[in-house]
């Protein structure tokens, strides 16, 4: 069952694009997990309402509006303009939910699909995490290297200068 629903619905990589980086937490927004999910966000936001105790600030928050603003550049489409004058768009604020919070959902949206999904969506938080933590490895050995090297390559790059300079010509004088 679970090949059929990766197969036929998202991958890793697709799930992986709907995380944004938002306080310093990896979050997925309401409308990309509903989406996941195969309900309406509406629905989902009202079960996550009814059961709000299981979902503290660091499981799950609404962002301010500059942060709505970033999401709307990374995701860039109006899906979340709050204008309740136009068509289209969102009339409430979106919630974004952590790691912890997409693990929360499952205990409040008892469906086979939200299982299937909530495993795939946790795969996909740790798999960036992974990313992250090899990507600061090679950060932190990169550092090492410049410091370990930094003053042999310094006295490579002054030869270089020196020998770039052209040497100076005595000035001739003109005339008697």
């Amino acid at each position: 069952m679970l090949e059929v629903f990766m197969t036929k619905q998202a991958s890793l990589i697709q799930i992986s694009q709907k995380i944004f980086f938002i306080r310093e937490h990896r979050v997925i927004l309401d409308s990309d997990i509903a989406m996941l999910y195969e309900v309406e966000t509406k629905t989902l936001n009202r079960a996550v309402r009814r059961n709000i105790i299981r979902f503290p600030e660091d499981f799950m928050f609404q962002p301010t509006e500059k942060e709505e603003e970033i999401l709307r550049c990374q995701i860039g489409t109006s899906s979340l303009d709050k204008q309740k004058g136009s068509w289209g768009g969102r009339r409430y604020q979106p919630m974004l939910f952590t790691e912890q919070g997409v693990a929360m959902l499952s205990s409040v949206l008892k469906s086979e699909r939200a299982a299937l999904v909530n495993i795939e969506v946790m795969r996909a938080f740790v798999k960036l995490r992974q990313i992250l933590l090899s990507d600061q490895n090679l950060a932190r050995r990169l550092d090492d290297l410049e410091k370990k090297y930094d003053s042999e390559f310094k006295k490579i790059f002054e030869t270089i200068r020196q020998l770039m300079q052209l040497p100076e010509k005595p000035n001739r004088r003109i005339g008697i």
